[in-house]
């Protein structure tokens, strides 16, 4: 009878997969938007006081962390983003909640877009730039903004999750 009840929940996988695809297919056209029409030539393109769109290529992962001139890096780093789309996919399968299903979509879209330009590039074509009284935050893309905000609603799935349960 568990087994029957347990299949009786919806899944939530083919939701996270949508959105997965969704955030590959809108990084990828923003990317190819940009590189092929407002940076020819490179340049910053001020759209807003505090908002720029700028061309910086990300050898490393966030905030240019593990950044490495070695020819291997791009391979060694979508290796080990690769790997955590796998458990995250997993983690995907049994996925009930729809929050958790759009913030796991948001995650492996975004890593994988960003996988997209590594194996492309040799890097990850970052272009949108904020800045506020003369500090400016790291360049991102739409890929980094769908791993962003996935994290965020994970963690706020887990603390409204673990409200619910005490």
């Amino acid at each position: 009878m568990q087994a029957f009840v347990a299949s009786q929940r919806p899944s939530r996988f083919g939701f996270g997969i949508a959105v997965a695809v969704l955030v590959v297919v809108l990084d990828q056209i923003s990317k190819w938007w940009v590189l092929e029409h407002v940076m020819r030539p490179p340049r910053v393109v001020e759209v807003t006081p505090f908002f720029n769109l700028v061309m910086a290529w990300n050898q490393g992962v966030s905030f240019g962390m593990f950044s490495h001139e070695a020819a291997i890096m791009p391979y060694v780093l979508s290796g080990v983003a690769l790997v955590i789309v796998a458990v995250l996919l997993a983690w995907l399968r049994g996925a009930e909640r729809a929050l958790v299903a759009l913030a796991i979509g948001l995650i492996v879209g975004g890593a994988v877009g960003n996988v997209v330009d590594r194996l492309r590039f040799g890097a990850v074509a970052d272009f949108l730039d904020f800045h506020a009284l003369g500090f400016h935050f790291w360049a991102f893309n739409v890929a980094d903004t769908g791993i962003s905000v996935g994290v965020v609603l994970l963690i706020l799935d887990g603390l409204l999750a673990g409200h619910d349960k005490a």
